[in-house]
């Protein structure tokens, strides 16, 4: 027998048994344990026995749940591990023996919708962001959960496939890219989301490395090019050539296809040729085709732009405009490695080493995979998080808080809103849930919205960068009040 104790929250001092088939702690009368903290979603966390162990399950829930103080989705629980929900705290005791009895009906009674005046827990993303995901057997353990009814059992088996697909992709890559985890997850999430991403980071980070050894991984059709000042758009489109047939001598124009027709293009330093060049990328990236005087020829499919940018040296160069920013559904910031990480990487460059690449993927199935995230169901709470955040970037709406109106000089489109939530769905399918929380639309606000904010020179001046907006409009909004209801 195991029991529960509250440290802090509505339920303080109270000791709860856990029987071995389990139990479910939440806000609605559903739950087995009821508590009446706004901050918790209905049915937030499940305690069960499995594989002779116990586990802490979170139940796709909108604010998440803390153990120990990390974010987590499944984890195992020892004698004197904490969690949180909200601002409720337990502690978990797999020996112990309840004293007293847990009065549900009591707690329905003393239920209420108030808003909770109790602090908010922080930001669940700001604490997954330096996290990986969890591991394989958790990751399987939450999608034991039952899926919603909005997804087909194909849909649900799927689901599971990309979990496998993206642990294999991950170890594919680990054998040549060390570290970055962050920035291969977030890449793999916008090929889910169909669509494009900017990678901003120092010369040597292995920007063009990872692009190039994801393209094999994945069995995808890969084209580098580098841009210059003297690039001319037909360099990357193609160009009508005069041909002449020699039995007939009739002449005829024929095209050339560029290096755009593949399905991963790797726009390398984007920024250092003219917008000229750069406008010629807009019409692929957006309508997946190109057009040569009255023609218009489709690209192949999946189709992805991944450009990267030194955002070291500005001389000679040439910032790329708004309306091509915005059609970029990432901008990922690629950092410096950990010091174990570098050490490690000397090691394995200058040695001998020869990785040995399987394929994970092929394009059909990448295509197959892009329409299962489409059809992810999502919460209308968490849309309306999506939006509010969306709006709220924008100096001129009235939902702008004050240090919006004086940071920022242009705000977040509606597209943004769409990329919030594609993305969230992209990242609760790698993560094996089956639908998307506010926790996921706060994850990936920041690659999402960082190209899209636009600052003052009074901020520029004062150092003020678009991430630090980004994370004070977030806590502004207050996601935790946004409800599973």
């Amino acid at each position: 027998m195991a029991k529960i104790i509250c440290t802090g929250g509505a339920l303080k001092g109270q000791e709860i048994t856990v029987p071995e088939t389990g139990l479910t702690i939440g806000r609605n009368a559903k739950a087995n344990v009821v508590v009446n903290d706004q901050l918790v979603s209905g049915e937030h966390v499940t305690l069960r026995m499995q594989d002779a162990a116990w586990w802490l399950f979170d139940m796709r829930s909108s604010n998440g749940t803390l153990l120990n103080g990390a974010a987590v989705e499944a984890n195992t629980l020892k004698d004197g591990d904490e969690f949180q929900i909200g601002s409720t705290k337990f502690r978990f005791d797999p020996k112990g023996e309840a004293k007293g009895g847990y009065d549900k009906a009591k707690a329905l009674e003393s239920r209420n919708d108030t808003i909770s005046t109790a602090p908010s827990t922080p930001p669940v993303a700001e604490q997954k962001k330096s996290a990986p995901l969890v591991a394989e057997k958790a990751r399987a353990a939450v999608s034991a959960t039952p899926p919603p009814a909005e997804l087909s059992q194909d849909d649900v088996a799927s689901i599971k496939e990309i979990n496998v697909i993206y642990q294999k992709m991950k170890e594919q890559l680990g054998q040549v890219i060390i570290g970055q985890a962050q920035v291969i997850d977030e890449v793999i999430m916008a090929i889910l989301c169909r669509g494009h991403a900017l990678l901003v980071g120092v010369p040597g980070l292995a920007k063009t490395l990872l692009i190039s050894t994801l393209s094999h991984v994945m069995d995808l059709g890969f084209k580098r090019v580098q841009f210059t000042p003297d690039l001319m758009p037909s360099d990357i489109t193609g160009t009508d050539v005069l041909e002449e047939d020699r039995a007939t001598g009739k002449r005829s124009f024929r095209f050339v296809q560029g290096p755009i027709f593949t399905n991963m293009l790797l726009a390398d330093e984007i920024n250092r040729t003219p917008p000229k060049t750069q406008a010629s990328l807009l019409e692929a990236m957006q309508e997946h085709r190109v057009t040569a005087g009255d023609t218009s020829y489709r690209l192949p499919e999946p189709f992805f732009v991944l450009a990267t940018q030194n955002p070291i040296e500005q001389e000679g160069t040439y910032p790329l405009p708004e309306a091509q920013l915005d059609r970029f559904l990432f901008n990922i910031v690629v950092n410096y490695p950990t010091a174990e990480e570098e050490h490690q990487i000397i090691r394995q460059v200058t040695g001998e080493h020869k990785p040995s690449l399987e394929v994970s993927l092929n394009a059909q199935q990448v295509l197959r995979l892009q329409q299962v995230v489409r059809r992810v169901p999502v919460a209308d709470h968490v849309i309306k998080f999506a939006c509010d955040l969306a709006r709220a970037t924008r100096p001129k709406e009235k939902e702008a808080p004050d240090f919006i109106r004086e940071l920022v000089g242009w705000g977040a489109g509606p597209r943004a809103g769409i990329s919030l939530i594609t993305a969230a769905k992209a990242r609760a399918v790698l993560l094996g849930r089956y639908h998307a929380t506010t926790a996921d639309v706060i994850a990936v606000a920041y690659p999402v919205l960082r190209h899209r904010v636009i600052t003052t020179f009074n901020a520029e001046a004062a150092g003020v960068t678009s991430d630090q907006i980004i994370k004070q409009l977030i806590e502004h909004l207050k996601p935790g009040e946004y409800l599973d209801v």
